[in-house]
């Protein structure tokens, strides 16, 4: 017999079927034993009622057992139905149950209440949560949307390199790695320069993957690996060419979202055009001094508060950042000396991108290199894209994990990791003394 998927139950009454799943609840009720199986498609409840053949292995059946069962789908008594619950009409008449996979006693209940570093030292076990399934289903279509609307827009996807030969945004803390012939090569901090390059072949190219930093944060928005969606297009016209770009992707973001998991993702209020001030506006909004090259992530909490109360937007975007804060690949604004067209876009409260109009002279690009104290020989391969002409472009690095926890309003950025990388953690806590999360002072 075929297996059934526990969704496509609800067609099969008064069949006889077989799923397999995993027990999520059982419960014993007199001589009857009842479980709650799901698989990947959902729930429903099951019975095993006295004389039954199954019955034996039914009370010797425990949560998270892996299990087989057969039997006759049956609609419940109209009193016993509930209505708003998936399969809620029926139920499963057990009449066979095989055990493929016996479980421990769980650590913890699946609802319990439990910290950040109890849910991260379990979380091959936590990850079953519905809590935390809906988390990284979120991130899912998230990246579902961001492929499906480039795409319609005519990018093409690359996979950049995760081992590189020099950091792309001259100094970044880097992860260095012994590389073949006595020569050392470098986790990528970001596929930068080879967006670039390939939009001498594309004109409009994205990528997504992992990315890795090694400096040494313990805060709620910091990650020593992430996950970035970055694209790069090319025959722009400046930063705002790409700020719409922008702009378009993350609404059909939110509208995939939005019929994908109706009720369950806290959608954003966003305005017919996502507003906009240059940094020294935003400094001026805030009361605070404009002297300074960026926004401190109080000021990045302050202004989205003001945006979304005055412009009913929970986006934001902050342009023209100082020539001294940005990497040497960033175009400087020539009606606006000493500023850059650049931009950071800032959602509930933190930034999730930055993008900018690039340099794309490869005469001014050598000199921009130069002026960040960088050797550009270093930097010979990626010049050949700039020595034989590229066209004006520009492009964004956004980070999964930040967009996530924000779409979800969670706490922390780990919550919206599923294996978190940092100063204290590969899979399990690097020491059993490490102090909890410093505020975010950086």
């Amino acid at each position: 017999m075929e297996r059934i998927l526990i969704g496509e139950l609800g067609q099969r009454v008064g069949e006889t079927v077989f799923i397999s799943g995993s027990v999520d609840v059982r419960r014993d009720q007199g001589k009857m034993v009842f479980f709650d199986f799901r698989d990947r498609t959902g729930t429903v409840q099951g019975v095993c009622l006295p004389g039954s053949d199954a019955l034996a292995v039914a009370k010797e059946t425990g949560k998270e057992f892996v299990v087989r069962a057969e039997g006759i789908v049956n609609k419940r008594p109209d009193k016993n139905v509930i209505a708003d619950k998936q399969n809620g009409d029926i139920e499963l008449e057990i009449t066979t149950l095989d055990v493929l996979a016996r479980a421990e006693p769980l650590p913890f209940d699946t609802d319990a209440d439990i910290n950040l570093d109890t849910l991260l030292d379990y979380r091959p076990f936590t990850v079953r949560r519905p809590r935390e399934q809906l988390v990284f289903k979120t991130q899912a279509e998230i990246v579902a949307g961001f492929r499906e609307y480039l795409d319609s827009q005519g990018f093409t996807e690359f996979q950049a390199p995760k081992l590189v030969g020099d950091d792309a945004e001259g100094g970044a803390g880097v992860f260095k790695v012994e590389y073949f012939k006595d020569r050392s090569a470098y986790l990528a901090t970001s596929p930068q320069l080879y967006k670039q390059m390939m939009v001498g072949a594309f004109e409009r190219v994205y990528t997504t993957g992992p990315q890795f930093r090694a400096e040494k944060h313990a805060t709620t928005r910091h990650l020593n690996e992430l996950t970035m969606l970055d694209f790069e297009m090319g025959f722009i016209k400046d930063h705002a060419d790409v700020m719409v770009m922008v702009e378009g992707a993350l609404k059909h973001i939110t509208k995939r979202l939005g019929e994908k998991l109706p009720e369950q993702v806290p959608l954003p209020q966003i305005p017919e055009a996502f507003p906009v001030v240059k940094l020294r506006e935003a400094q001026e909004i805030l009361g605070v001094s404009t002297d300074e090259p960026d926004l401190e992530p109080e000021h990045e909490r302050a202004l989205c508060e003001w945006a979304l109360k005055e412009k009913g937007s929970d986006f934001i975007f902050v342009t023209h950042y100082p020539v001294s804060k940005r990497p040497f690949y960033t175009l400087e604004d020539e009606s606006d000396p000493g500023m850059t067209k650049s931009f950071d876009l800032l959602f509930r409260g933190v930034e999730i991108l930055s993008g900018s109009q690039r340099v794309h002279d490869h005469d001014t690009l050598v000199e921009k290199i130069r002026g960040k104290g960088l050797d550009p020989e270093k930097f010979s391969f990626y010049l050949m894209a700039f020595k034989y002409g590229l066209p004006p472009h520009g492009g964004i690095g956004m980070g999964l994990e930040r967009l996530t926890q924000k779409f979800l309003r969670l706490e922390n950025v780990k919550e919206a990791t599923l294996f978190p990388r940092d100063m204290n953690r590969i899979d399990v806590l690097l020491s059993s003394s490490i102090p909890d999360d410093e505020p975010d002072n950086d």
